[in-house]
């Protein structure tokens, strides 16, 4: 009795508090709004968010075909006087206009040493030193020599060369070394499967792998897989000496710095690739079945590159943390956007990021604190994650810093849809949280996978920053929309690049027509230089998936999209993530796990539908932290996190949970998974349940877990 009382006596001091500072926020609010209103001009902003971005340039009953009201800009202008028309002509250029600014850097490893946890475990953590720098014309420099030392080892012009390696600047000069002799390179992601790896190699019949120190002994049971290859160049680690033996005989095993060296003094003159010489045979992460090799040319990569300076704002003193994978499109056009316009580069990894990474040792700094990156990539996994830590790190305070924090957030969000900034909250508040990725960020691009609306804004809000979603596939060289960074809505990906069109056309089977009201919507095809030759090796695929319409090439994505009044594309749909249930409802599978994925206590999620039942089925992936917090308030604090994954008693309390978020979400209730299963091992590209990119498997998962999908539909 006495603990109610005194919560409710905490309640009632909480409620007291938070009701007097929102009396002083609405008396600030009426003393200070004529000097915002006449400082900010709210009202330009709001006009520059909803103007249109695009116009219909060719309708009828079936199709309609979007264009840009965007003219080029200055940096897209100057690559047309130029006539720069492949990555090597950028890479010459800038070693000329920026010679020695920065280019790209490395965070020096001083050591690695053990750390002894509170728990009385014992990890390696990094002591790590400053960015060291190359600058452009080293840079330049480093790459020509590397291209010239290829062609010492017996690579020819026109050769494919695959390069498996993490994302650093090795991986970037190693690319523009083969650039610059015209040798196509073929990009592998550093998280794929060993027979993903093996298929990539094989198929496109390299003999020569560029891989990194971490990666090479993946090789010694590789190479049996691969028996064209006869040279391997390894970058090598800042700490650790190579192991270079116990591999299959006959096959070179090199450095890449002596590579570098034997290029110095090669007599091998440089081998220009023209515009629509092959650049990049780049593999998609293989969601539906075994990877493909898409063909881009290096009109393809400049064509996008044209299209993301037009809608990036890019100042001199910009900085860019590199920590994607640069096997995927998005970061390799992005890095080179910055290449292009003068930006510097300091690589990291996500186990560096920040302060809280788990390789950086207690005191020192993670890299984005060191580094203090202006602009970077992400994708929604990532931001998914940070906005679940700043949801944590709320939600583990008081109930007054709770509910603080709640009304400040409120209060930001509603000031800035009226067009106005909150300077004052942002220095007392936002600005901290800010602090974690370095404090200088002002612009997040997203790519690769939907962002939800609720991560979108948060981060925006909570970070202090501008949060830009685009949408484009490895087909289209990551090209297609890209959000206008004065647009203040969500869960949008903005309008046609400059470079391409989007076309929306009917697809009956799914109801998604030009004439729905009201908006038209259809499947996305996008048409224009940023879009693929075509698939390595398979004719029949390309011309399944591509055509060519009045000199334009032309790609049918497959997925659903809406063009809104003010020419704004949102994706709502895939065609082969729609499931129609018995009763005839249609279910987006990957729209109910986009919104799902923002639930606290969920790590994974793939939803199931059987078109021969009423509901669906999910299997997740729990959150341990969040799955240990439910357990305590259940009394199963005993309990390993495996029986926990088995306890009916946690699975009814996260299903619970689930639906209560999807109400939040405004899911339908047959969109709502009616029962679910744990799944007690975390999904990863080595199980060959998610790809490299992390994008979930179905088939594979569907096989895997066929027994407990039987057992949630008995029941």
């Amino acid at each position: 009795m006495f603990i109610e009382d005194d919560a409710q006596m905490d309640s009632f001091w909480v409620q007291s508090a938070i009701g007097a500072i929102k009396a002083i926020a609405f008396m600030y609010d009426i003393i200070t709004l004529p000097v915002y209103l006449v400082l900010q001009k709210p009202w330009k902003r709001r006009q520059d968010s909803r103007r249109v971005k695009a116009k219909i340039i060719r309708n009828d009953d079936n199709e309609l075909t979007y264009r840009t009201t965007d003219p080029p800009r200055d940096v897209h202008v100057k690559m047309l006087q130029e006539n720069i028309d492949t990555l090597e002509k950028v890479f010459n250029y800038v070693a000329k206009t920026y010679t020695s600014k920065r280019c790209l850097g490395t965070r020096q490893i001083l050591s690695e040493e053990d750390e002894v946890q509170q728990n009385g475990r014992v990890f390696k953590k990094y002591n790590l030193g400053d960015y060291k720098w190359k600058t452009f014309t080293e840079a330049e420099r480093t790459a020509a020599n590397f291209g010239r030392g290829l062609r010492e080892l017996g690579q020819k012009p026109r050769e494919n060369i695959v390069i498996f390696a993490e994302t650093r600047a090795e991986w970037m000069m190693a690319a523009h070394g083969c650039f610059k002799q015209a040798m196509p390179i073929v990009t592998v992601y550093a998280t794929l499967g060993d027979d993903g790896v093996a298929h990539c190699i094989t198929e496109t019949e390299v003999t020569t792998v560029i891989t990194s120190h971490d990666l090479l002994p993946k090789f010694k049971t590789l190479l049996d897989k691969c028996p064209l290859v006869k040279t391997i160049i390894y970058i090598e680690d800042q700490l650790q000496k190579t192991e270079t033996t116990g591999f299959k005989d006959g096959v070179k095993i090199l450095p890449f710095n002596q590579v570098v060296k034997s290029g110095q003094e090669s007599k091998f003159e440089n081998v220009p690739p023209k515009g629509d010489d092959i650049a990049i045979i780049m593999y998609t992460s293989g969601s539906t079945g075994t990877p493909k090799g898409v063909l881009l040319s290096h009109k393809n990569c400049i064509a996008t590159m044209k299209g993301f300076v037009d809608m990036v704002p890019i100042y001199p003193d910009d900085v860019l943390i590199g920590f994607l994978p640069l096997a995927h499109v998005f970061e390799l056009v992005a890095e080179s956007v910055c290449l292009m316009t003068g930006v510097p580069i300091g690589y990291s990894t996500p186990l560096t990021l920040i302060d809280t990474s788990s390789k950086i040792k207690r005191g020192c700094k993670g890299d984005a604190t060191v580094l203090k990156p202006t602009c970077m990539t992400s994708v929604p996994l990532i931001l998914d994650r940070i906005s679940k830590g700043i949801n944590d790190k709320v939600n583990s305070g008081s109930a007054f810093r709770k509910s603080l924090f709640k009304f400040l957030y409120q209060y930001k969000v509603k000031w800035v849809q009226r067009g106005y900034k909150t300077p004052l909250i942002d220095k007392l508040v936002f600005k901290k949280v800010a602090k974690l990725m370095g404090g200088k960020v002002r612009i997040i691009m997203s790519g690769g996978a939907p962002l939800s609306a609720d991560t979108h804004e948060q981060i925006k809000t909570c970070l202090c920053l501008e949060l830009i979603q685009g949408y484009g596939l490895t087909e289209t060289t990551s090209g297609a929309t890209v959000m206008d960074y004065r647009d203040m809505t969500y869960g949008r990906t903005g309008g046609p690049l400059t470079v391409c069109d989007i076309r929306l056309v009917n697809w009956e089977e799914g109801n998604y027509r030009v004439t729905n009201k009201p908006h038209p919507q259809g499947e996305v095809l996008i048409g224009g230089e940023c879009v693929s030759q075509g698939y390595y090796k398979l004719p029949g695929k390309t011309n399944e998936d591509f055509f060519e319409e009045d000199g334009r090439r032309w790609f049918k994505t497959g997925d659903i999209g809406e063009i809104q009044a003010d020419g704004v594309l949102k994706i709502i749909d895939r065609k082969k993530d729609l499931v129609k249930l018995q009763a005839g409802e249609y279910v987006s599978l990957g729209k109910v796990e986009s919104e799902l994925k923002t639930c606290g206590i969920i790590e994974n999620i793939c939803v199931y539908g059987d078109p021969t039942k009423q509901f669906t089925v999910a299997l997740v992936v729990p959150n341990q932290k969040h799955l240990e917090e439910l357990a305590e308030k259940h009394g199963l604090g005993d309990k390993t996190y495996e029986e926990l994954c088995s306890s009916p008693i946690i699975e009814k309390a996260i299903l619970k949970e689930i639906a209560e978020h999807a109400r939040k979400c405004k899911l339908q209730k047959f969109e709502v998974p009616a029962a679910i299963t744990l799944c007690k091992e975390v999904w990863s590209p080595d199980m060959g349940l998610v790809t490299a990119a992390f994008k979930l498997k179905r088939k594979d998962i569907q096989d895997r877990y066929q027994h407990d999908i039987n057992r949630m539909y008995a029941s």
